[in-house]
């Protein structure tokens, strides 16, 4: 294991998007990208191109016998349908024309969402950051927030709840300031305060009363956000498929490093480096596979090393190229205070799916995105030294910016 590389690190030059966005399961579209200036995106498209005028109908994506298609249909709650399989099979022997994705469509309403407990985390690199639990009216996972610096906090976290205690308070999390052994109040650390409020001090064994406001959140600019869906091949398998590793890494590191450490590295590699004096939240959703699992996502990597892409291989399995939501995410981030109502900051999107800013701002604009920030490739920015190398990701890379419309820069 000593010898398997790391997912975080540095980078390849980045690249806008296409020029419309794209219908993720349309088989018949001809839309063809905006060209990109930059020249590694060039380059993946131009791949692309001659891999399809070098291979005859049926090699560049194999035709798939019936037998290998999932006998499961979209679930009726999932955007697209079900597909019609004999065009579906026709059209995988066929060159495939360049897709866009059509924007993802939002919830009426926001669902419902509450934080059940909170931890400290100490980090390897020295950092601290708090893990929040949550659970939603929508399905029956478990969806996490991981939140660095002291000034977001979860409303219904803090929210006083009839019958508890100081002591249930404090272990579920919903405490101002430090724990250490002795503490009695979750409003107030008496070590920390000198005495300075201890009217107002329950006792550990009576039910909260007479306490202050519930605390807010308040950071001074727009935080950083990332909304992260999890990939257990790339973040605990090392798998080079993706970078989905390589991105929760990062997106933590720029969360967390302080600002001077943040500088000196931008310095060196005459990059600009996002200011993380607010502090950083990382939305992570259980949407293994953007959305169909991970059973269904080794099935899709069998049908990538038959020659399939990775949204040829979703929709060959009767799903959508993208499956998932992000209304849990806003409905998480306004939990955190970071809404329109309470925060008039905004936030500053790690992302480089332009689909999301607009999914993750809400149905009714909940939640405003103030700024995308890129996240480029660790490979692409030191020029093949560090980061993922692998002919897979080239490969997702690829397909990612000329199907599904990311704008690596």
């Amino acid at each position: 294991m000593a010898n398997l590389p790391s997912h975080a690190s540095p980078s390849f030059a980045a690249q806008p998007p296409p020029s419309e966005p794209v219908d993720d399961l349309s088989l018949e579209s001809t839309t063809a990208a905006a060209p990109l200036p930059i020249s590694r995106v060039d380059e993946l498209r131009a791949d692309a191109q001659s891999d399809n005028a070098e291979h005859g109908p049926g090699d560049v994506t194999p035709a798939v016998p019936a037998s290998l298609l999932s006998p499961s249909f979209t679930p009726p709650a999932t955007p697209g349908g079900t597909l019609n399989t004999a065009q579906l099979l026709q059209q995988a022997q066929l060159p495939q024309p360049t897709f866009t994705s059509k924007p993802p469509k939002l919830l009426s309403c926001l669902p419902n969402v509450e934080c059940i407990v909170r931890a400290r985390i100490p980090t390897t690199n020295g950092a601290e950051m708090f893990l929040h639990l949550y659970r939603n009216d929508l399905d029956n996972k478990e969806h996490l927030a991981i939140v660095f610096g002291n000034t977001i906090r979860s409303r219904s976290l803090d929210q006083v709840r009839p019958g508890e205690t100081e002591m249930d308070r404090m272990i579920r999390g919903a405490y101002v300031g430090t724990l250490h052994p002795g503490r009695v109040s979750s409003w107030y650390d008496s070590a920390q305060t000198e005495g300075e409020g201890q009217g107002r001090v329950a006792s550990t064994d009576g039910p909260v009363s007479d306490q202050p406001g519930v605390p807010q959140s308040s950071p001074s600019q727009a935080p950083l956000v990332r909304i992260h869906s999890e990939c257990y091949t790339g973040e605990t398998a090392w798998s080079a498929r993706c970078d989905c590793g390589e991105q929760l890494d990062e997106a933590a590191r720029l969360m967390s490093l302080p600002m001077e450490t943040l500088a000196a590295v931008a310095s060196q590699q005459d990059l600009t480096v996002p200011s993380n004096a607010s502090g950083g939240v990382i939305i992570y959703l259980r949407q293994e596979g953007r959305g169909i699992g991970l059973g269904e996502k080794l099935k899709a990597y069998n049908l990538q090393d038959l020659g399939s892409d990775t949204v040829e291989a979703n929709l060959l399995l009767r799903h959508p190229a993208d499956a998932r939501s992000y209304g849990l995410a806003t409905a998480m981030l306004a939990d955190l205070g970071l809404g329109v109502d309470s925060n008039p900051h905004g936030i500053r999107l790690l992302t480089n799916n332009p689909d999301k800013v607009r999914a993750v701002e809400g149905p009714n604009r909940e939640v405003v995105v103030k700024e995308r920030v890129p996240m480029i490739p660790l490979a692409w920015r030191s020029g093949g030294k560090m980061g993922i190398k692998s002919s897979e990701v080239e490969g997702y890379l690829r397909t990612k910016i000329s199907k599904m419309g990311h704008m690596i820069q």
